[in-house]
């Protein structure tokens, strides 16, 4: 009986000393490890996807992307992953592989997926077209398309300088050192946070007056605003009595008005911190009803009497305008009420928090219409500003196409740095900057088959506005014929720039030629800078534009 309590002891022993693998129908579990969510379609730059993990095994997970700086990957949730991509130069293949620990019956799991990442789309529609259109009577001249940045008066990127009372004067030469930067164009602003209580000094004055001086000296233009304080606390005071304010305008109307030609819009500035018509400690913050809105409009009648009425006046958001003046989209401007001086199109707007968020951060209220209402009055009125913060708003395609909504003219350059590295990384930095304001593009002429000396010669200019506004200012258009002696006369255009559009023109001139060789040439020039090249528009083609005369090169009769 012993003996065969001891043989089953030993069968026992010998059966539990045999390795798992080694029994008979003991084998390695599928974890069945899925990866779920990746992507049928190529994935476009600075977009999100969600992936999951299907499996049986309760192994831990890591993961790595084969390119964690254009393609990261974070957890979500339990078993969830988050996938952010950034822009490659090219598009590009990316892997993400995720590793499954080995866990009890189950072993390690390595598995990968892969993906297509676009370069971010930069194609805004603002190149010339490749249309046909037939040819008109006459002899036809052509032009090339130029692909290089154009300086040109009263758009673009601008520089920054804030002025107090203790600042240095802007110098002409800085203006002009800035030109050959690229920027024709300066937001100027000036703290009054000295005068809360009183009147502006006449030294200050002074200084304003010095700016434009210096901003005329050196052939740029400014965006104008005032204001009190630079920065926002709750204890201090942001702004003076409505009183203060209003003779402060009446003190700065003389300089408004003798600088209307360096004057290229001004901000209404003067409210809250920064002069952005926020935190205010006097015009009512956040106003509600129409008798809130009643010291912010004293304020703005008070700068449209002051400025000249060439000019116009951006207010920070477009229900400022809608609730001061009782306005709905149905009352945005048209191509009969626009530019007639009234106050409705005098007043237009400008974004300093663009792309940052779905509303901007408070520019607008998505539930009263009032993008819709910005999209159709911008068309006539001039739209700038800046951007505040990096977002999924601010990628290069949604940035364009809401350039070319807003009919946007002006940025700043200098901010916000982040969202400026990222257009310059996704290589659309230069397609923002061509396309801001207008950028006239000649694609052919035709003028008379009997061109003579001293018969009138028809002339019909074929062109694109590849930008995103008209030029917002009034402008001369004239055709100038310079003789082969160097004789020049001038004969002026019946056709308004500020008509202009984005889109395709053709606009019908005629001429005497008071000699049969010579030059004929477009001049676009600013009524109160005659002789100033550098505030006369130049074409975007190639090898038309002379920078000594402002004139623009149409064609030559030898």
């Amino acid at each position: 009986m012993k003996s065969c309590v001891y043989l089953l002891a030993g069968l026992i022993c010998l059966f539990s000393c045999v390795p798992d693998n080694d029994l008979p129908g003991k084998q390695e579990a599928n974890p069945d490890f899925t990866i779920i969510g990746v992507p049928d379609e190529p994935v476009k730059a600075f977009s999100t996807f969600n992936l999951s993990i299907s499996s049986k095994s309760p192994g831990a997970i890591d993961f790595k992307s084969s390119a964690p700086d254009l393609a990261s990957i974070v957890v979500s949730g339990k078993r969830q992953y988050r996938v952010s991509t950034k822009a490659p130069g090219k598009e590009t293949e990316i892997t993400l592989t995720f590793i499954q620990d080995a866990s009890g019956l189950y072993p390690q799991v390595t598995e990968s997926v892969s993906f297509t990442l676009l370069a971010e789309a930069t194609n805004s529609g603002f190149t010339v077209p490749d249309e046909n259109h037939p040819d008109l009577a006459g002899k036809k001249v052509t032009f090339t398309e130029s692909t290089s940045r154009i300086l040109n008066p009263e758009r673009g990127i601008y520089r920054a300088r804030d002025f107090g009372s203790k600042s240095s004067i802007l110098k002409a030469s800085e203006v002009k050192a800035e030109r050959t930067n690229g920027h024709a164009l300066w937001y100027i602003g000036f703290y009054l946070t000295d005068f809360m209580n009183g009147d502006i000094s006449q030294s200050f004055l002074d200084m304003v007056q010095g700016t434009f001086d210096a901003l005329r000296d050196g052939g740029s233009k400014c965006i104008l605003r005032f204001a009190y304080r630079d920065y926002h606390n709750d204890t201090d005071v942001m702004d003076p009595e409505v009183s203060v304010v209003l003779r402060h305008v009446e003190q700065l109307k003389p300089l408004l008005q003798k600088n209307e030609d360096v004057i290229f819009v001004l901000q209404a500035g003067f409210v809250g911190s920064w002069g952005e018509w926020y935190y205010t400690s006097h015009f009512i913050f956040q106003p509600r009803t129409d008798a809130d809105y009643q010291p912010r409009k004293q304020l703005t009648e008070a700068l449209l009497g002051a400025l000249p009425a060439s000019r116009q006046i951006q207010l920070r958001t477009p229900q400022f305008k809608m609730r001061m003046y009782g306005l709905t989209v149905k009352d945005t401007l048209t191509a009969a009420t626009a530019h007639n001086g009234s106050a409705i199109s005098r007043l237009a707007g400008h974004n300093d928090c663009f792309g940052a968020s779905a509303d901007d951060y408070g520019t607008f209220d998505n539930e009263k219409n009032d993008r819709a209402f910005w999209k159709a009055d911008t068309r006539y009125t001039i739209m700038g500003g800046e951007t505040c913060g990096l977002s999924d708003y601010c990628v290069c395609s949604a940035t364009i196409k809401d350039l070319q909504d807003y009919h946007w003219t002006y940025l700043n350059e200098d901010y916000h740095q982040g969202v400026i590295s990222r257009w310059k990384s996704s290589n659309c930095y230069n397609d923002i900057v061509n396309i801001l304001g207008y950028r006239l593009v000649m694609t052919d002429l035709f003028y008379s088959e009997d061109f003579a000396a001293g018969k009138e010669c028809q002339v019909a200019m074929r062109f694109y506005n590849t930008g995103c506004a008209a030029p917002m200012n009034p402008r001369n258009a004239s055709l100038v014929w310079v003789a082969s002696d160097g004789s020049k006369k001038e004969f002026k255009i019946n056709s308004d720039p500020r008509t202009w559009h984005h889109g395709y023109h053709v606009v019908n001139a005629s001429f005497t030629p008071s000699s049969a060789k010579g030059t004929l040439y477009l001049a676009l020039e600013d009524p109160l800078l005659p002789g100033r090249p550098e505030y006369s528009i130049a074409l975007a083609n190639e090898g038309v534009f002379d920078s000594s005369t402002g004139y623009n090169k149409l064609f030559e009769v030898k």
